[in-house]
């Protein structure tokens, strides 16, 4: 058995639902002291993060991840327990086996080869660590950033270790992702009974021409590197429950992912052009959970499609689809980020999984990425 199958075991095996990280970051850290890693144990209200450095010259390359996992869901849908990690058929069972507990564990003994390889290799290395990436992403990776900041500590290259591929390691890697705008509106109407209309104002009939022309709209054309902004309807509630009474309010919960050919102000004002248009009654409260970032042609990404090509033996597809990731808060510092790790046909999934050969593979590759830039 290898150093990083049985690593992501001992992780899968630690139920660490977000925000819980249940020992996983001790676990990290008991490996990374020994190779000359300073060790931080960053805790922010309920969430625990850790930063580990080794090394005070630049350039800084961090790889960076999560020690959440969502829920299970239904445990008797499940082949195998799913914290049990259990080995089937050539993969790895679990949650968090591809998203992303197998990676940090490629991580790990990546990085412990190249330090007996290169003791005294050039720039510093990071681990960015945290347990609140499946969730409100408030408490974690965010503030551990505001750390570093405030002491002027500066990543230059960041890897994070999401699962990125879609057929076969490799085939794909992030070197963006688009923004996330969520809009929270009340359309507020007069409630009243259905027999009589004239008396009440209804606030379903005043919204279902803008829902219309909301669906209808194009945003943008994106660019070379984003598709087209999108817009989707999440949540739409009114009434009482009763079908002989109009309702006195419509709730509506939407969202943009939008790429950079459009900006968030520019957004919003639309939305607001349209609501004033039609007359509307109504409060909006905006979300803005991420900007869209892009790391364009650069030592990082040279290093990482090189490294595929030689490696998984195929060319890696540049890509910005997706959800968003922590890389949000990472890039506007001005380090180059780019996410590569396993597939993610199963992430979230019951029966989560990730194939065994692909964790030491992918072992060898950050291997070889570090070798690219810090040799």
């Amino acid at each position: 058995m290898s150093k990083t199958l049985d690593l992501a075991i001992a992780l899968i095996q630690r139920a660490s639902i977000t925000p819980k990280d249940e020992g996983c970051q001790l676990l990290i850290a008991q490996y990374l002291r020994p190779l000359g890693f300073e060790i931080e144990h960053l805790r922010y209200g309920d969430v625990d993060n850790l930063w580990a450095r080794r090394g005070k010259s630049a350039p800084l390359f961090v790889f960076a991840g999560h020690t959440d996992v969502v829920p299970t869901g239904n445990l008797d849908a499940w082949q195998f327990p799913p914290f049990s990690a259990t080995q089937h058929d050539g993969f790895l069972y679990g949650r968090g086996s591809a998203d992303m507990k197998g990676s940090i564990a490629a991580m790990l003994v990546a990085v412990e080869n190249f330090v007996q390889h290169y003791p005294q290799h050039l720039g510093s290395i990071g681990f960015l660590i945290t347990s609140d990436e499946e969730g409100p992403s408030v408490d974690g990776t965010v503030k551990v950033v505001e750390h570093l900041q405030a002491r002027q500590e500066t990543i230059d290259y960041c890897l994070i270790g999401e699962p990125t591929s879609v057929q076969q390691l490799g085939d794909m890697v992030k070197t963006g992702r688009r923004g996330s705008l969520s809009g929270h509106l009340t359309v507020h109407g007069t409630q009243g009974h259905v027999a009589y209309p004239h008396l009440s104002d209804n606030p379903i009939h005043r919204f279902s021409p803008i829902l219309n022309a909301l669906c209808q709209m194009e945003w943008d054309q994106g660019n070379e590197f984003f598709p087209p902004t999108t817009f989707q309807i999440s949540n739409i509630h009114a009434g009482t429950g009763a079908n002989n009474v109009i309702p006195g309010d419509l709730r509506v919960d939407f969202n943009f992912r939008y790429s950079t050919a459009v900006t968030r102000d520019e957004l919003q004002t639309r939305v607001i052009q349209l609501f004033d248009s039609h007359k509307l009654r109504y409060t909006l409260d905006w979300e803005n959970s991420g900007q869209p970032f892009l790391t364009e042609a650069g030592n990082l990404v040279q290093a990482v499609q090189t490294v595929i090509t030689e490696v998984c033996k195929i060319d890696t597809t540049l890509s910005t689809s997706g959800g968003t990731s922590d890389g949000r808060f990472i890039a506007p510092t001005g380090a180059q980020v780019v996410e590569f790790g396993p597939v993610n046909a199963t992430i979230h999934k019951i029966n989560e999984s990730v194939k065994i050969t692909d964790l030491d593979t992918l072992t060898t590759a950050y291997f070889k990425i570090l070798e690219q830039l810090l040799v």
